[in-house]
């Protein structure tokens, strides 16, 4: 190769060489050239990052932070001069809403009892008709009544005083979190103090983080090995758990730290120290979390924040920390430990006395039973209050927004009854040898209508299918009040006293079968008057007066006693071959009860939303369904079945007490029913198997034990009905069924519609004549007589 060849490539190298040296890219010379466009592009994705967690922030802060289950509420008692109503009832009913007993009244939440006197603060409320403030109320009671109620504070008489309600249930949402939303005016001072002096000392200095707390928590979690510091503050936790997910990342930290400086620069302290007391996790119930120190309080100590002490309100505090590793309830030594710990703290800090402290770290934990607040009590009554619910309410969204359900529930008879299903069912099983017996019970107030306490099965905490609502079984003889009257609202025709064959009958359905009524003890009497006949469950003259007065006009008194389902009109339905529910039999025997007025049984009673504004309220008119005069004869029999028929042991059990029922047993025992009722309630009771077989079990025999047992644990109240007009006290032979003037022998004193009665007659007349009823033909099928002999 020549030496110009040579140099000539040399040169063309070194140009390559230069020229790739000029393209070589350098990022820090790149950087510090274009520094100020570098420094905008930055500024504004921060800017925009920035508004994009602010818009998020907003939307949650400046709308309905959270869904807040539906609180769902019983009847508020109400205590006025002439109540039934003794001392032990009352001082049942302050325990039930967690008042504490004491021997002098500080705040609310408090009673104290002598013999003749309840004194108590009762807590403030926003009732469905608004707010009522915390009151000191002193009671009087004597001879099982309210003699007087006085204002402790002024001294001077109250006409009445209402008890906050209890809490039955919360629905909760989707989200599965519970809360019981608080104001900060409303959180006592002790608890912000602790919080603050535990969590977040700077909370009020700094502006959402604290850069040199986050580095000395670092250091102390690396020395340590692992995470015991923290550095977050409560701007920062509140964040983490309003907005964030659990995982530990830096751009999760980077994000918690970002939205923190955002939310102190748009939000007051006061804004943020109420959302991170409404929003704190404390606690798991169940498949629900506990959120927020208001439900905390109710959760662990069964009582509003402003009545805990501040060893209590230590405890709540301490568990921030970890919910898991300090509850309560599974670590009460780990929880106490940590409880002192912060109590200590407070008194070096000068919020409580050395004295105070002693006496705290002395106290055991004195916690509330853990299903206060469980999910799914009572199932049967939320059965029926969602059912209501869904046609009271159009809009679902309602359900998630924190309004008050107030309900017609009484919790004590709702828990009595329960306990009495679970007592007697297992009882009668091994009476009768029999297995897998079921019940319900419906328990209704006679003069309102409003149901107090449903049990849909022997499992009564167990949410499947309510018997109580939606079983349609054979009734029996329950249904047999509304022959009688039927025939009562005839009374020139039938009084107490008319008379009614007991002989053996047959009847021939259009199908050419041969239907032979027999009365339970297979005897015959000849004659009864309609008062022995339902006071002791007679079949054949029950059969012989329905086909008399019509099987369309008795399936007319089923219709006015509330029955809208269709009748079947053949003769066995007189003895009670029809299927109803107990809640259908329980409304029949409101009626009953109630003067022959109806009031649809319902469950619900008022709506209100979360910022307590009426959103429902019940609405329900008293209907005259059946002659109050009617209704009175057929309630005095029905009393005389409580006396001396087939439920006579109530008069045994309860000497003192006037009541009224009826029991019912279907073929086959099928079917076991009692209906009764004292002064104020009406209860249904009914056995029986899913299977429909027998269980052995007439009314009296079965049913009626339950409904003995339910009247033991409760107070019932003797049974007055005032006559109305037209009513009062005639005199009949016993044998004829004639009026007779006073005095005479053998004759018996009934209530009747003077009026409408015949002239009274000597007492040699009476005998000689009988009173005249007319009497069923034999010989016709049940259709000839439903349609006559064409």
């Amino acid at each position: 190769m020549s030496k110009k060849h040579s140099s000539s490539q040399t040169v063309k190298t070194k140009k390559t060489t230069r020229a790739t040296t000029k393209k070589r890219f350098h990022p820090v010379r790149w950087v510090f050239r274009h520094k100020w466009q570098l420094l905008l592009v930055i500024t504004a994705l921060v800017v925009a990052y920035s508004v994009y967690l602010d818009a998020i922030i907003q939307s949650r802060f400046n709308g309905n932070k959270w869904e807040v289950p539906a609180q769902i509420y019983a009847r508020p008692l109400s205590l006025y001069p002439g109540l039934e109503i003794d001392r032990q009832e009352l001082i049942d009913e302050l325990e039930l809403l967690s008042y504490r007993r004491v021997e002098r009244l500080h705040q609310s939440g408090e009673y104290a009892a002598s013999t003749t006197q309840v004194h108590f603060v009762r807590r403030a409320f926003e009732f469905a008709d608004g707010f009522q403030d915390e009151q000191y109320v002193a009671v009087v009671l004597a001879d099982g009544k309210v003699q007087r109620i006085n204002d402790l504070k002024s001294g001077q008489s109250l006409p009445y005083v209402q008890l906050e309600p209890w809490l039955i249930s919360r629905l909760t949402t989707s989200s599965q979190e519970d809360r019981m939303l608080v104001q900060l005016d409303n959180v006592p001072s002790a608890l912000i103090d602790a919080l603050l002096l535990v969590e977040d000392r700077d909370f009020y200095q700094h502006y959402g983080v604290k850069p040199l707390a986050i580095i000395r928590a670092l250091i102390t979690n690396i020395r340590a090995g692992r995470n015991v510091q923290g550095g977050s503050t409560l701007t920062q936790q509140l964040v983490k758990n309003f907005f964030l997910s659990r995982e530990k990342s830096i751009l999760r930290k980077i994000n918690e730290a970002w939205m923190s400086l955002i939310i102190e620069a748009r939000y007051s302290k006061q804004v943020i120290l109420q959302a991170y007391l409404n929003e704190v996790f404390l606690g798991q119930n169940g498949a629900t979390g506990v959120h927020g120190f208001g439900l905390a309080s109710h959760f662990y100590f069964d009582r509003p924040l402003n009545e805990l002490n501040v060893g209590e309100i230590a405890t709540l505090v301490g568990m921030v920390k970890g919910p898991s590793y300090y509850n309560p309830r599974r670590h009460p030594q780990r929880v106490m430990q940590r409880r002192d710990l912060i109590l200590r703290m407070m008194m070096d800090a000068g919020y409580i006395t050395k004295s105070e402290y002693q006496h705290q770290v002395k106290a055991k934990l004195q916690l509330a039973s853990e299903n206060r607040l469980a999910q799914g009590k009572h199932p049967a009554y939320m059965d029926q209050v969602k059912r209501e619910l869904k046609q009271a309410l159009q809009t679902p969204e309602l359900f998630s927004a924190g309004i008050k359900v107030f309900t017609a529930m009484d919790p004590i008879a709702q828990k009595r009854a329960e306990l009495s299903v679970r007592h007697q069912i297992p009882i009668l099983e091994q009476r009768k040898k029999i297995q897998q017996l079921q019940g319900a019970v419906m328990v209704s107030d006679i003069h309102s209508g409003e149901i107090r306490a449903i049990v849909g099965g022997r499992q009564t905490d167990f949410q499947g299918f309510n018997r109580a609502l939606d079983a349609s079984r054979s009734v029996g003889s329950i249904i047999k009040p509304a022959i009688y009257l039927t025939a009562l609202s005839n009374p020139q025709q039938f009084n107490l006293a008319s008379l009614i064959e007991d002989e053996p009958i047959a009847m021939q359905s259009s199908g050419g079968q041969i239907w032979r009524p027999l009365n339970a003890d297979k005897k015959f009497r000849g004659q009864v008057n309609l008062i022995t006949a339902l006071s002791h469950s007679l079949n054949v003259p029950t059969v012989n007066l329905g086909m008399q007065v019509g099987l369309d006009q008795v399936t007319q008194t089923l219709h006015q006693l509330g029955i809208e389902q269709s009748v079947p009109q053949y003769p066995a339905m007189l003895l009670g071959a029809v299927n109803f529910s107990p809640i259908q039999v329980n409304q029949m025997y409101q009626v009953i009860g109630n003067q022959g007025q109806l009031i649809p049984l319902h469950s619900l009673l008022a709506v209100t939303s979360n910022d307590n504004r009426l959103v429902w309220r019940a609405n329900y008119q008293a209907q005259q369904r059946i002659d109050a005069g009617a209704s009175y004869l057929v309630n005095y029999a029905l009393h005389k079945v409580t006396t001396e028929g087939t439920a006579k042991t109530l008069k045994k059990l309860f000497p003192r007490i006037n009541l009224a029922g009826k029991t019912g047993t279907t073929d086959d025992y099928r079917d076991s029913w009692f209906s009764g009722f004292d002064r104020n309630t009406v209860t249904t009771v009914w056995l029986g198997k899913d299977d429909n077989q027998s269980t052995g079990l007439t009314g009296a025999s079965g049913a009626l034990q339950v409904f003995k047992d339910y009247l033991q644990r409760q107070h019932p109240k003797s049974l007055v009905r005032g006559m109305p007009n037209g009513i009062n006290i005639a005199h009949f032979d016993a044998a004829t069924g004639a009026v007779v003037n006073p005095g005479c022998p053998d004759s018996i004193s009934l209530p009747a519609i003077i009026d409408l009665l015949p002239a009274a007659q000597s007492c040699k007349a009476a005998v000689n004549k009988p009173q005249e009823t007319k009497q069923a033909p034999q010989n016709k099928s049940w259709w000839q007589r439903l349609f006559g002999d064409d």
